[in-house]
């Protein structure tokens, strides 16, 4: 899967740190889902696309 996070979370000047803590992971867990690595639950998709201000999880996360 591939995502958008890197790029609208720098638009948003937020480090990998940041957005782990908004959505209550580690930061690991973030550089797995930026290089392709894991893909996330839908819960945490959502959680995601919440705290990266998206409307839609399309915007995120590309099949």
């Amino acid at each position: 899967m591939k995502t958008n996070i890197r790029f609208l979370r720098k638009a948003l000047k937020m480090t990998q740190l940041d957005l782990a803590e908004k959505v209550k992971v580690t930061r690991q867990t973030i550089i797995a889902i930026e290089k392709g690595n894991y893909n996330p639950s839908l819960v945490l998709a959502h959680k995601i696309k919440k705290a990266l201000k998206k409307k839609f999880i399309e915007d995120v996360f590309e099949l």
